[in-house]
């Protein structure tokens, strides 16, 4: 079959799958039973108020606090929502991080705290170690997400800038049992990795010394940051006795939305092949590298054969050249439209789930073979936006964003090729 409007298609699919990870439909079924003692429900990350809606929605009203970037909120009766800045931490993050830890202090053995934990949470949970202060925690941020370094090691160097990552929020929570319910947004679905693994302990990994880690990805520290760093304890270990009392499960993935997609393809009769749901690289490369895949497919189709989807996730990252403005997403979508060249069987879509592409309140953008005419016909240089990382006021000029608004989630990346077959 054809598919009459490929872009609107591809939205469908896009919204698909970020409705699959509606905390609203996935947290009730994790959430354990309610203690003999209190129960306290605590949070960061862009899901986490909506994560807190459906705890409310389960128990009733809760005792708790919750902290989600601007924008983000939701209406709870007990659970306190507050809002703070992502992806650079604020006065705001700090201010609530340390109510969060005063409250944790005089749990008892009895009591159970239940942790809402999505992408977000290492800028909105802000406590940083001895020796730095929130404006150098910023300094920090900015650093990494210009870096292009990939999300493992921006979070080995978060957990030893806080008191919170790495396990210590959890073992704030001692005597009391932490039941951690976590929405991934990281490749590999690693809860030690989703929002810096504030209620879960380091593995096995085995890591380079943290000045190595910046002199490979050229980030820029001050000394003193670098040497505050290096001086800080680090994340706790798995099998640290201190998280005894915790418990962690990852209740949504990248995966399942992923798929939520292909089950609508699969029913229109267009075949769905997956590239993975834990991508990583530049956005450009792994572009270029998508784009190339499907000119090959789409060589190989005849008319009357099945329409082609490629679909993959994970977390692109973007090595600041320029002074533009733009996200992974974006980035990838036009990175793959100028690899495509305008070719007439391939449209594409690249968006965040958690709907803010970087630090815009953009999810993404799609392309398809008009995409450069398009362009350069409004006097738009598609390579000279790409040398700029200015890939969002590419696609904005020529009417191409995907804009949702706050999904209230967050499972990363979502990517799709339609490849069509010819018409005869």
């Amino acid at each position: 079959m054809m598919i009459d409007e490929p872009r609107a298609f591809l939205t469908e699919l896009f919204r698909a799958a970020v409705a699959r990870a509606d905390p609203m439909e996935v947290v009730p079924a994790h959430l354990p039973p309610r203690p003999e003692g209190r129960l306290l429900i605590i949070g960061a990350g862009k899901a986490s108020a909506r994560m807190a809606e459906a705890a409310e929605a389960h128990y009733g009203p809760c005792d708790g606090i919750v902290v989600t970037r601007y924008g983000y909120a939701r209406p709870c009766e007990g659970i306190e929502i507050v809002e703070a800045a992502h992806p650079v931490p604020d006065e705001a993050g700090a201010a609530v991080t340390r109510r969060l830890l005063d409250r944790l202090g005089d749990l008892g053995p009895d009591d159970l705290v239940v942790a809402l934990i999505s992408g977000g949470g290492s800028a909105l949970l802000c406590a940083p170690v001895e020796g730095l202060t929130l404006e150098d925690k910023q300094v920090l941020n900015r650093a990494l997400l210009s870096s292009g370094a990939p999300i493992s090691v921006m979070n080995r160097i978060r957990k030893h800038a806080s008191r919170v990552k790495g396990g210590r929020l959890a073992a704030a929570c001692a005597p009391a049992r932490i039941e951690s319910l976590i929405i991934s947004d990281v490749p590999g679905d690693d809860p030690a990795e989703i929002a810096s693994g504030p209620t879960v302990g380091d593995g096995d990994r085995a890591w380079a010394p943290l000045a190595d880690l910046v002199a490979k990805y050229d980030i820029d520290l001050p000394g003193h940051i670098l040497a505050a760093l290096e001086a800080a304890e680090g994340p706790l270990a798995a099998d640290d006795p201190r998280l005894d009392h915790a418990n962690a499960t990852v209740i949504a993935a990248p995966r399942q939305s992923l798929e939520a997609a292909a089950e609508i393809a699969t029913g229109r009769a267009v075949e769905v092949r997956m590239l993975g749901d834990a991508l990583e690289g530049e956005a450009r490369d792994l572009a270029a590298s998508q784009a190339e895949e499907a000119i090959r497919i789409a060589a190989s189709l005849r008319p009357g054969a099945a329409p082609v989807l490629l679909l993959s996730g994970g977390e692109c990252t973007v090595t600041r050249r320029g002074d533009g403005s733009g996200g992974p997403n974006a980035e990838f979508a036009l990175a793959a439209a100028i690899a495509l060249d305008g070719h007439g069987a391939i449209h594409a879509i690249a968006c965040d789930t958690d709907g803010v592409d970087g630090a815009a309140e953009v999810a993404g953008a799609t392309i398809g073979p008009d995409t450069l005419d398009r362009a350069r016909g409004a006097g738009l240089d598609p390579e000279g936006a790409l040398a700029r990382n200015d890939a969002h006021t590419f696609f904005e000029a020529i009417d191409a964003q995907v804009v949702t608004g706050p999904t209230l989630t967050n499972v990363n990346d979502f990517r799709a090729f339609l490849i069509l077959p010819p018409a005869s």
